[in-house]
């Protein structure tokens, strides 16, 4: 299969020893889980998966039906390794490469929560502020609990909100309890707080993430938006191994940038530009030329900062060394309080295994935490990231299948040795 570049070659002796066949539990004629264990224990060095288990990852895309995968891992809090397998497309048989771009599904959350702990170190949002203090959509519900939300709050899951508005075109959005009390996964509360964010800094999401974080940190390949290069080089998501419609699936931000891009490109503002308030001006024009019901609300046709990055393997490495301990850090990023108020935890519910942190999650194992974050889009894209930032070490595995959480746990797995209870998110 075709593979991307990698970094100069690296010493066997240095690599993961865990042998391929006794990671793929849940395939035919495969090693027992205590062999699992056993050999997971036994796991020391690098986070590069080994030229065994990299030999077999081909058959395992094979059997769920994950065309394409960008594997990239960093240690020693620079980006190390990266590799890509298979293909863009089925039918087209593009190759992955370097350049592919991959859809990051929810691994946008993390990203877009620097930017608002960049702007908190700036002093232009206050993480105990409620949100409504600075900007209150028309679409938010007439509800106290509405007006207790704070981008805390937000960043670690305990705003109340839903995760997504089954009608979000005549849906009002309202808490299900009050703020703080329980873990409620919500883009919707991470969709609010981007438009607060546009608010402050007077720029698109794409604006500001370029000015704060893209430009800074070398990630060249990263928007939340959508323009024809990037509709070259985009990965197509894939149904689940076990899915019997036939054909391709809908590509839901693919066609409805598609259609928004033809607006955009009359209007003279490109998508990367665009805020809210563009897209609400734009929604009849663009509804007029989408098949009925792709495009209801300005939601649908503006960057999302909880779903829509779209970047490189590499690039999605390179943000991940940002959350590495380390003495010295750049004037533009975060500063190391802050870094470690991101992996710290945010709020204590009984009964739970993982931890909020402020855009992560974290999770304990033998060597101490974690953290990660996993993301799926139209049951066509899955991901997964984790990093340990004492020991600078991180992995990020992306694909364009709906099976391809089969393919990443045991990518990271093999790569790691951690059996991670958040596989079975």
């Amino acid at each position: 299969m075709p593979v991307m570049p990698v970094s100069p070659p690296h010493s066997p002796s240095r690599r993961r020893l865990l042998e391929a066949s006794v990671l793929l539990s849940g395939l035919a004629g495969l090693a027992p889980l205590n062999a699992l264990a056993a050999a997971c224990a036994k796991q020391s060095g690098p986070w590069i998966p080994s030229d065994g288990f990299l030999a077999e990852l081909p058959r395992i895309m094979q059997a769920f039906a994950v065309p394409g995968v960008g594997i990239a891992v960093v240690e020693d809090g620079e980006v190390a390794w990266s590799r890509g397998f298979g293909v863009t497309h089925a039918l087209t048989r593009a190759p992955v490469d370097a350049r592919t771009v991959f859809e990051d599904a929810s691994l946008s959350k993390p990203v877009f929560a620097y930017l608002v702990m960049q702007l908190v170190d700036q002093g232009l949002i206050d993480l105990d502020r409620p949100l409504v203090r600075y900007r209150r959509m028309d679409y938010l519900a007439d509800h106290p609990w509405i007006e207790l939300i704070t981008a805390r709050d937000v960043l670690r899951h305990s705003t109340g909100l839903p995760n997504w508005r089954k009608a979000p075109a005549t849906e009002k959005l309202v808490p299900m309890v009050k703020p703080g009390t329980r873990i409620d996964y919500s883009g919707e509360a991470i969709f609010w707080l981007q438009l607060v964010v546009e608010t402050i800094t007077g720029q698109s999401l794409d604006e500001s993430m370029q000015t704060h974080l893209f430009g800074p940190a070398g990630m060249k390949d990263s928007s939340y938006t959508w323009n024809n290069d990037l509709a070259a080089r985009s990965v197509y998501g894939h149904r689940r191994h076990d899915a019997t419609d036939p054909g391709m699936p809908p590509q839901m931000f693919r066609e409805q940038w598609s259609i928004a891009q033809q607006v955009a490109e009359r209007t003279g503002k490109p998508l990367s530009s665009w805020k809210y308030d563009d897209a609400a001006r734009a929604l009849p024009e663009v509804m007029a030329l989408a098949p009925a019901g792709l495009v209801t609300w300005p939601g649908d046709i503006v960057a999302n900062a909880a779903a829509s990055l779209r970047s490189t393997v590499q690039d999605y490495a390179t943000f991940l060394t940002l959350m590495m301990a380390r003495k010295q850090r750049g004037s533009w990023e975060v500063t190391e309080a802050t870094r470690q108020a991101m992996l710290t935890p945010q709020i204590k519910i009984p009964g739970r295994w993982t931890e909020k942190g402020l855009g992560w999650n974290m999770e304990e194992t033998r060597d101490g935490p974690v953290f990660y974050h996993s993301g799926s889009n139209g049951d066509i894209f899955k991901n997964f990231a984790v990093g340990d930032a004492q020991r600078r070490r991180g992995i990020v595995v992306l694909t364009n299948g709906g099976s391809g959480s089969f393919v990443h746990q045991r990518v990271v797995r093999a790569a790691t040795g951690y059996d991670l209870l958040s596989y079975d998110l």
